[in-house]
């Protein structure tokens, strides 16, 4: 999924490498590190040639610049509230030579999309922070909170990204399985043709994390996709379609909407 470090700063930033060593990434040795989620984002990001996609949260850029290194006919925007992960973001951007197609900006989901300035996009995708109540967990590392505790409630993550889009946009979210229910009650009723792909640790385990992507004003029926499998059982190694989809290899398929 991820090379081995190739080096470490003063500041504690590591350089790592994904996409089978196409995207170089600049990241916190500690707190929040794009991993697994962030690559199924990308692969799960189908825009077009030409289209725009803005995502919310993007961090140090980890699922953004995947996203458009395997989407190169589209641009992209990253909104993130921190300075210095924006900071490391852009600097990636540059790193990886995407700085004409990637831009980020300094912006909080909790506040109104109208704010940033920027027009509609054709699509927009997420990876929420997983818990919206501190109560529920213990307590991580300070600096994995942000990434982790959703201060503002997944039904503001969800309002800003149907607010981001244009009517026919799609949005695009990786989140735990057992917020499903809420993910699409909260999309309801002002985006449609969702599908569902559930991403399962093994063939016979329950699935951990699911892939959502609805259309704004769609009218196609929920769809429930075949899961994607990681691993075999007592095998670490990803299964063939699971391994080319993290290396960049091939897409992660969504049906017609």
């Amino acid at each position: 999924m991820t090379d081995t470090t190739l080096r470490q700063n003063d500041a504690g930033v590591t350089e790592d490498r994904l996409l089978d060593g196409n995207i170089v990434l600049r990241q916190p040795r500690k707190g929040y590190r794009a991993g697994l989620d962030a690559l199924l984002l990308a692969g799960a990001c189908d825009a077009a040639a030409g289209a725009r996609v803005i995502e919310a949260g993007c961090g140090v850029g980890g699922a953004l610049l995947c996203a458009a290194r395997l989407r190169e006919g589209a641009s992209f925007t990253g909104v993130e509230r921190d300075e210095a992960a924006v900071a490391l973001a852009r600097e990636n951007a540059a790193l990886n030579g995407l700085e004409a197609r990637v831009h980020v900006v300094q912006g909080d989901v909790a506040q109104p999309f109208r704010r940033l300035g920027l027009e509609p996009f054709d699509a927009a995708m997420a990876n929420p922070p997983f818990f919206d109540d501190p109560r529920t967990l213990r307590a991580p590392d300070p600096a994995k909170r942000g990434a982790w505790i959703a201060e503002e409630g997944l039904a503001a993550w969800i309002a800003f990204l149907l607010k981001a889009v244009r009517e026919g946009g799609t949005l695009t979210l990786i989140h735990r399985a057992d917020r499903l229910a809420d993910i699409l009650g909260l999309l309801s009723p002002k985006a449609g043709s969702i599908q569902v792909r559930p991403v399962q640790p093994f063939a016979d385990a329950p699935a951990k994390r699911v892939l959502v992507r609805a259309v704004k004003t769609g009218r196609a029926p929920l769809a429930l996709l075949p899961p994607l499998v990681l691993h075999a059982r007592g095998e670490t190694a990803f299964l063939p379609a699971a391994d080319a989809i993290l290396r960049g290899a091939a897409p992660l398929p969504w049906g017609p909407h």
